[in-house]
């Protein structure tokens, strides 16, 4: 491929929240340097996702919005950190009120920008219209690379993440196989419900060797400790890996993740783990599936009414989340059964 030499040398991409988005940026870096192994590349974004960027060969600018870099005088101080390091590119994968006034400040400064087309108004027409059979619209992933591409580079769309090997930190140093079930998000659109996470994880401890519930704190540990008190082969994850970057070591070490339209998933799919995905008030429809995850491991049930939301923070107009509680713990196990059988015979 023809290298141009008015390309950028040194591109830093943007992208400070949210988890789940900032976990499907690295698909599209490692697709880049395949490409332009000799531009520099320097990510921002939060210091808790460092982790996420380990093998994307990249440097990494942790944006300190709490106190360095926090309101408008935190902006003009990172951009001040950006120019002071030789950057002559930006890539806006984020396109939020904060990113506008960075990247407005790079341009006054000589830097050339690209922004990230988020498909806004389609997404929210999709949602309004409840278009689950709709053609489904850019992947993030894409819509990430085609912000490189504007900074005039051209590479091919990523292919798949594949299996490395990585640490297991909670190894007994048996053989077992292992599943993971991550059942919250942020939003209840997107969480599982009880007495549905429950009946779940019922049936994955009596199936497998070790059951992983992946939670945050509050009142997700209670419920991931008091499985794991009420079946001896589960275990909390909660406060048992160090950060985010042994979470994902524990990630690429199971056989299948049971995830919700959430952060899971995607670490899964960074992984190469395959993902059995439940789907409530969204829908992959808006270009957020696990990128390379088969879409025989999508779990929803096909309501008039869903999907609602983009993000999963819309309420439901009924009150009961019904395009989650519907959904059956029976047939959550046999998508995993039925993906892990294909995983084996495809490896």
């Amino acid at each position: 491929m023809a290298k141009n030499r008015e390309l950028p040398g040194h591109i830093l991409v943007l992208r400070l929240s949210a988890m789940g988005d900032a976990a499907m940026l690295p698909h599209a870096l490692r697709a880049f340097k395949d490409a332009y192994p000799q531009v520099k590349v320097t990510v921002a974004s939060r210091p808790a996702f460092e982790p996420f960027f380990r093998d994307t060969d990249t440097d990494f600018l942790p944006v300190d919005l709490k106190n360095r870099h926090r309101g408008i005088k935190g902006i003009i101080k990172l951009s001040d950190d950006i120019i002071n390091m030789g950057i002559d590119a930006l890539a806006d994968e984020h396109d939020v009120l904060r990113s506008i006034i960075l990247r407005t400040l790079l341009r006054m400064r000589g830097v050339k920008v690209a922004v990230i087309d988020k498909q806004r108004r389609e997404k929210k027409r999709l949602a309004r219209l409840h278009a689950a059979g709709a053609p489904f619209l850019k992947h993030t992933v894409i819509r990430y690379c085609d912000t490189l591409r504007k900074l005039g580079f051209e590479f091919p769309d990523p292919k798949p993440a594949v299996k490395k090997h990585r640490p297991d930190p909670l190894s007994d140093g048996t053989a077992a196989t292992k599943v993971g079930f991550a059942p919250f998000s942020a939003h209840q659109g997107k969480t599982c419900p009880e007495p549905l996470r429950s009946q779940i994880t019922e049936l994955l401890s009596k199936r497998f060797d070790r059951v992983y519930i992946h939670s945050g704190g509050g009142s997700e540990a209670d419920f991931a400790r008091e499985m794991e008190q009420r079946y001896p082969n589960v275990t909390a994850v909660f406060g048992k890996t160090k950060g985010l970057g042994e979470e994902m070591d524990l990630i690429s070490n199971l056989d299948c993740m049971i995830s919700m339209d959430s952060m899971a998933m995607h670490i899964a799919s960074l992984t190469a783990t395959p993902v059995v995905s439940l789907w409530g008030a969204t829908h992959p429809v808006f270009g957020f599936f696990g990128y390379g995850c088969d879409k025989e491991g999508m779990v929803r049930v096909g309501l008039d009414c869903s999907p609602c939301s983009v993000y999963g923070n819309k309420k439901c107009i009924y009150g009961d989340y019904r395009c989650l509680s519907s959904i059956k713990a029976e047939d959550v196990m046999e998508k995993v059964e039925k993906l892990m059988t294909h995983s084996t015979q495809t490896i």
